[in-house]
């Protein structure tokens, strides 16, 4: 069983806990998760749309996706002179909404995410 365990990473001594916390590290920034939240809701965007939405400027934006796109978190696609990014999977926009639904919680009440009328994170 412990096998098992080590085989999927979920084990204590998983050889994958350091390189979840560098995963954390990357995502602890408000910028990145506002790109990350940006990509979910659009799927494909270039740096400058991505600028428009994050209210930062496109050279700040370009720095936070190469850190992103160094980590895997984040794709590109070349159409001339233009770049796209996207979320390289679903992972990164999971560990982001359950960030938030977690952030909801601190404020006491009933959480938006536990209401059955809520739209999808």
């Amino acid at each position: 069983m412990t096998a098992d365990k080590q085989g999927c990473g979920y084990a204590t001594d998983s050889p994958y806990v350091e390189l979840a916390v560098e995963i954390f590290a990357m995502l602890a920034d408000a910028t990145r998760v506002r790109i990350i939240l940006a990509l979910k809701d659009s799927g494909e965007l270039s740096v400058n749309h991505l600028a428009d939405i994050v209210d930062k400027s496109p050279a700040a934006v370009s720095q936070h996706l190469a850190k992103l796109r160094l980590a895997r978190i984040v794709s590109t696609r070349q159409e001339g002179q233009r770049v796209f990014y996207r979320l390289e999977n679903e992972h990164a926009s999971r560990l982001v909404a359950d960030a938030i639904s977690q952030a909801e919680h601190s404020l006491g009440g009933t959480p938006r995410h536990h209401h059955t009328d809520r739209e999808p994170v």
